[in-house]
């Protein structure tokens, strides 16, 4: 783990405080959906990395501010109709999200489908 999820304690995890935890939201559990992780051109040589497709169970607001910290990038979470929520980052951060989420036990590999790369 990180400095900065070290100093949340050793009994830590990204499950939302607000919501009961029926499952395990670990790499173990049961995901249903993948979790797509896409580089969208915006202007110029800038870029956005889009992540959809996380468990609702998982804190949302935790993984961004622990990838906006690890990857020096900024970012933001879109409420989306369709897609739900989805956390935006600036740059094309594919690659290390992907691996920041099998580190964390976010989710298994086999369920992260980068796009693009």
């Amino acid at each position: 783990m990180t400095d900065a999820l070290d100093s949340l304690g050793p009994n830590f995890s990204f499950q939302d405080d607000d919501k009961p935890a029926k499952e395990s939201n670990t790499a173990d559990s049961v995901q249903s959906n993948y979790i797509h992780i896409r580089s969208q051109q915006r202007n110029g040589r800038k870029s956005l990395t889009t992540i959809q497709g996380i468990n609702p169970k998982i804190n949302k607001k935790v993984i961004l501010k622990e990838c906006k910290k690890k990857f020096n990038c900024n970012g933001t979470i879109v409420d989306d109709p369709d897609l739900g929520q989805v956390i935006q980052l600036q740059g094309d951060q594919r690659k290390v999200v992907a691996q920041f989420l099998v580190d964390e036990k976010i989710a298994k590999k086999d369920v992260i489908k980068v796009h693009g790369s």
